[in-house]
């Protein structure tokens, strides 16, 4: 069974080119983690927030990335960051089109 982690949190900028410029790095070491099988990043300038969905091989691989990634973010200064786990129900996703993977 695969999960998702959702991630979120207040953050000031950047966004967009901007964001993805400054990123670059992080999201090169991201793509590494144990057990990541994607990740989508997301963003809202209007509400000053940001964050991502991602998916991982296992539920232990997911907590091992929101421990690393809250003590990563809060050497960025940020710290009151809201993180779920879900399990994915494989069928019903991909009937959706959802990108699962077994």
């Amino acid at each position: 069974m695969t999960y998702v982690l959702q991630v979120d949190f207040k953050m000031d900028g950047p966004f967009g080119e901007d964001m993805a410029d400054a990123f670059l790095d992080l999201a090169r070491s991201i793509k590494e983690e144990k057990g990541l099988l994607w990740k989508i990043w997301t963003e809202s300038p209007e509400t000053n927030e940001a964050g991502g969905i991602y998916m991982f091989e296992t539920k232990h691989t997911a907590e091992q990335y929101i421990e690393m990634h809250s003590k990563r973010l809060a050497e960025f200064g940020i710290t009151n960051i809201n993180a779920k786990i879900f399990a994915i129900n494989s069928k019903l996703t991909e009937i959706t089109k959802g990108p699962v993977k077994h």
